[in-house]
């Protein structure tokens, strides 16, 4: 089997260079030419445009920023929908909004190419080591032909319903991972306010209730001062953006999630857009005049 991989950047350069780790034969496509001789020293192939990625592929899997780039690489000129074969499938790794995977699949399915929609979560490090959570939506017979393939780059991938639910599942997945790192930020920045190490907070509340795989992830990287970029600021937005579209749309009020948006836009306002979610922190350093550290 075949595989074409477009979209090399900080999640799709690890994923695909975990593909050809698993034996599995792989053409690459990204703008950025490093990230593509990177992988294709690790044994991809190069094609120059996505249709002729898709023309060589029985499964193309497409890991880019938003809905609008994934509309143009499937559906546009010289795009996958102008090479994929009857029977291809493509696998939207992306996080986009979950109406858009729905048109794309529509017009997929006129060519007979199949769609799951199958963002992932845990981030730079999780893509990496190949522990990534993929959460599917499309029918059972395909997401039961690419378990293998999603598997070979994940810890977990669970088919949560029909197309457009993987990304409605990553929608909740991010409300809940940006309310936990404001609730984090809030906590932390009160201990240090308040003359407590942060760590040692940090230390007795992780084993507790108030534990979490956030927490744990994004606590010791504040407390360093690594804003480096597992997750930017940016894309968070991005993805919130989709959220609260999709609320709109179905008519559930989120204000929680439309808190968080307004602090990370102010935070973006600064600057401040290309640092790591964890990030978020600074504003509510800004807020108390305090800095979180060790």
């Amino acid at each position: 089997m075949k595989i074409g991989f477009i979209g090399l950047g900080i999640m799709g350069k690890p994923m695909s260079k975990n593909l050809i780790k698993a034996g599995y034969e792989l053409v690459v496509l990204d703008m950025n030419q490093g990230a593509v001789d990177e992988v294709v020293a690790t044994g991809a192939t190069f094609a120059a445009t996505p249709k002729a990625v898709a023309e060589q592929a029985d499964i193309i899997i497409t890991m880019l920023p938003n809905s609008p780039q994934v509309k143009q690489v499937v559906l546009g000129q010289n795009g996958v929908i102008e090479g994929a074969k009857p029977g291809a499938v493509v696998v939207d790794m992306s996080s986009i909004a979950p109406l858009v995977s729905r048109e794309i699949a529509k017009e997929l399915a006129e060519k007979g190419v199949e769609l799951l929609d199958a963002p992932v979560s845990g981030g730079e490090p999780k893509a990496i080591d190949g522990t990534l959570s993929v959460m599917v939506g499309g029918k059972k017979e395909v997401f039961e032909k690419c378990y293998p393939v999603m598997k070979a780059m994940a810890g977990s991938v669970v088919l949560t319903g029909d197309v457009g639910a993987g990304n409605v599942t990553k929608l909740a997945n991010q409300i809940i991972v940006a309310i936990n790192i404001a609730a984090m930020s809030e906590a932390l920045v009160l201990a240090s306010k308040a003359g407590v190490e942060p760590e040692l907070v940090y230390q007795a509340i992780r084993g507790g209730l108030a534990g979490s795989t956030v927490l744990d992830a994004k606590a010791p990287l504040v407390m360093d001062r690594n804003f480096n970029p597992g997750f930017r600021i940016n894309l968070h937005i991005k993805d919130l953006a989709n959220v609260l579209e999709t609320s709109h749309e179905v008519g559930v009020p989120l204000p929680l999630t439309t808190a968080v948006m307004e602090m990370m836009q102010a935070l973006k306002v600064d600057g401040m857009g290309d640092n790591d979610h964890g990030g978020l922190i600074q504003y509510y350093e800004k807020l108390a005049k305090v800095e979180v550290k060790r």
